[in-house]
């Protein structure tokens, strides 16, 4: 009797192509690491990171929305780079293209017509060409300074048709080659501030100086009394009071939490003149936690998400310059 054939269902076709998307990018991985690719990287990353112009990425089709990823990535991670569409660079485009730039061109097979106009245009003129392409005898890899020959891989298409597998391999080399100019470069996360100022990882990226309270901080002299600490406590506005040394240097802190440990006894809160009059000294948290102003928001938060508190004071050379609340980093869409 003939058995049935299994019906491959949909969810098996998805994590099948994620089977073979995962085995095309461990054999990347294992030809940058032990083949002519990873000398190809090297050589790649040296002269986009030397050049003193631009990185131009070009392709069509599905290259062509992975070049304008990777021209995307370039450009802030600190190189700069656009992307120039084939077609339109043979009717004009190639007057954006000089000397001192670099060109990475991605054609899957390397025989990419459209690309013709540029390799001509690169050779003519002495511009750097950098090839991400399968095809190690092609046009496209004979044309350039640098081939990256990416290895063959099977689709994740069920009819082997569609790029997919290929378009994730040109993305992953490209993207490793733009991580390893930014370090080539000494990229910092100030310089990555600068290019992306706005939405959630700009808030992370900026620091606690340009946050935090500068005026009116919730400081007393250690001579002060509980009295006074009161009352700053509850003018401020923080829930907390600062204690400073004659020096003016960060001595403790009052929280409501100290106040409320300080006024308890066995037989429940004690109120009396005593207490309003006793040294502020003898009610505060001693080497209190704190900040410094040039650390990002992001790590301000982590430190106050783990150490369960909601205020800190900003320092520099021991002395308060500014104070830090969890609802000012939630204010800018930090978390």
């Amino acid at each position: 009797m003939t058995q049935p054939i299994p019906m491959i269902t949909p969810f098996d076709t998805a994590l099948n192509a994620l089977e073979i998307t995962t085995a095309g990018i461990k054999a990347l991985q294992t030809e940058v690491a032990t083949g002519a690719l990873g000398k190809a990287v090297e050589a790649a990353v040296d002269i986009v990171a030397n050049k003193t112009g631009r990185l131009i990425v070009t392709g069509i089709g599905k290259s062509g929305h992975i070049a304008r990823k990777l021209a995307a990535t370039f450009s802030s991670t600190g190189t700069a780079a656009y992307y120039v569409h084939p077609t339109e660079a043979s009717h004009g485009d190639l007057g954006m293209v000089d000397e001192s730039d670099v060109i990475m061109a991605l054609s899957w097979s390397g025989e990419t017509a459209e690309l013709a106009a540029i390799l001509a245009h690169a050779t003519r003129f002495s511009v750097p060409l950098i090839a991400i392409t399968a095809g190690p005898r092609s046009t496209l890899a004979n044309a350039a300074d640098i081939s990256l020959v990416l290895p063959k891989v099977t689709e994740a298409c069920p009819h082997n048709l569609a790029p997919t597998t290929s378009t994730v391999l040109q993305l992953a080399i490209g993207d490793a080659i733009a991580m390893a100019v930014m370090t080539k470069k000494g990229f910092t996360p100030k310089d990555f501030y600068v290019f992306h100022p706005g939405g959630k990882l700009g808030s992370q990226l900026r620091r606690v100086s340009d946050i935090m309270h500068k005026d009116k901080l919730p400081l007393l002299p250690s001579t002060a009394a509980m009295a006074d600490a009161i009352l700053a406590m509850t003018s401020g506005g923080f829930g907390v009071v600062g204690i400073v040394d004659d020096g003016g240097r960060l001595a403790g802190l009052i929280t409501d939490g100290d106040l409320r440990r300080f006024i308890k006894t066995d037989n429940g809160p004690r109120f009396d003149p005593d207490m309003l009059a006793t040294s502020v000294t003898q009610a505060m948290t001693k080497a209190p936690i704190v900040i410094a102003p040039q650390v990002f928001a992001a790590e301000a938060l982590e430190t106050l998400q783990n150490r369960k508190i909601s205020v800190l004071f900003v320092v520099e050379d021991g002395k308060p310059i500014g104070i830090l609340h969890t609802l000012d980093l939630l204010r800018i869409g930090v978390a």
